[in-house]
C-alpha cells in the first residue's frame, strides 16, 4: 500500500492508491479524536485500505494518549472487530 500521511491540520489521514485518494477524516477537540468519515472510491474497494487508514489512525491516537470517538459507520464497525483498540473509546 502506499504511505499514509497525516495532515493534521486538515484533521485527514489519505493515501493515494492506483491515483484514487482515500481518506479518514476526525476532529480533534481536546484530547478526543472523533472519526468522521472513512472513504475509500468503490473502484479499489475490499483491499483493506480503510482498515490500514483506521488502524494508522488509531496507532497515531495511541502515541499521542488521544481516546477515540468513532463516529462512522465503518469507524465503528472496525472497534467491534478490533478489540485490541478498545482502549481508546472514551
Amino acid at each position: 500500500m502506499t504511505d499514509i500521511i497525516h495532515h493534521e491540520s486538515q484533521g485527514r489521514f489519505e493515501c493515494i492508491v492506483d491515483g484514487y485518494r482515500c481518506e479518514l477524516d476526525y476532529r480533534l477537540t481536546g484530547n478526543r479524536m472523533a472519526i468522521l468519515h472513512t472513504g475509500v472510491p468503490t473502484q479499489i474497494g475490499g483491499r483493506g485500505i480503510a482498515a490500514e487508514l483506521t488502524r494508522h489512525a488509531l496507532d497515531t491516537a495511541r502515541s499521542r494518549g488521544w481516546k477515540v470517538q468513532p463516529l462512522c459507520s465503518y469507524s465503528a464497525s472496525f472497534f467491534q472487530r478490533h478489540p485490541e483498540y478498545a482502549d481508546l473509546l472514551g
